[in-house]
């Protein structure tokens, strides 16, 4: 009886142990730019960080940590505060735009912007202004490679998405209640 019950107490430290482990080693894929900047390092989650606007000192952290490409989902009227593409091309990475608006929240750009992200040739920092935009088209990405809607969901909140969670639910919708693959 002692022996087992040892035995289970082991086997429960060691799933605590593993769950704990599990929990402080997840990766967040949203940044916080001002800790980018204040620690001057930055890892990308499966090759992609997301994030708000960044400016001139947090993009020489990303080009430093090896970053070779910047996709910008801000539209042409939103001030970056500086001449993003001049300074992107100037720290050696690549600069793609693809302008989103509220009603670019679509699968065919979700499509759109996994042909970028996959045409990288190395870690993308992924950003609009606050990142929103791009957990929208994260969790339709995730749900055009397969993903049941909630996880979809959840992995656009990994990367941003909070007040466009509603306009994601209804294209989400457009294939049905729940999205079938």
């Amino acid at each position: 009886m002692l022996r087992s019950s040892i035995i289970f107490l082991a086997a429960a430290v060691i799933s605590t142990a593993t769950f704990a482990g599990d929990s402080s080693s997840v990766a967040t894929m949203k940044v916080d730019l001002h800790e980018v900047i204040r620690s001057g390092t930055v890892a990308p989650v499966n090759g992609l960080s997301a994030a708000g606007q960044p400016n001139e000192a947090a993009l020489a952290v990303f080009a430093r940590e090896g970053y070779t490409t910047v996709i910008d989902l801000r539209t042409k009227g939103e001030d970056r505060g500086m001449d993003e593409a001049a300074v992107v091309a100037g720290l050696g990475m690549e600069y793609v735009v693809l302008p989103i608006g509220r009603d670019g929240i679509t699968f065919e750009n979700a499509k759109t912007l996994d042909e970028f992200i996959e045409a990288a040739d190395g870690p993308v920092l992924l950003h609009c202004g606050s990142s929103n935009r791009v957990g929208a088209l994260l969790a339709l990405s995730k749900s055009l490679a397969g993903i049941d809607d909630d996880a979809a969901l959840q992995y656009g909140q990994e990367g941003g998405l909070t007040s466009l969670e509603d306009q994601v639910k209804r294209v989400l919708g457009t294939q049905g209640v729940i999205h079938e693959h």
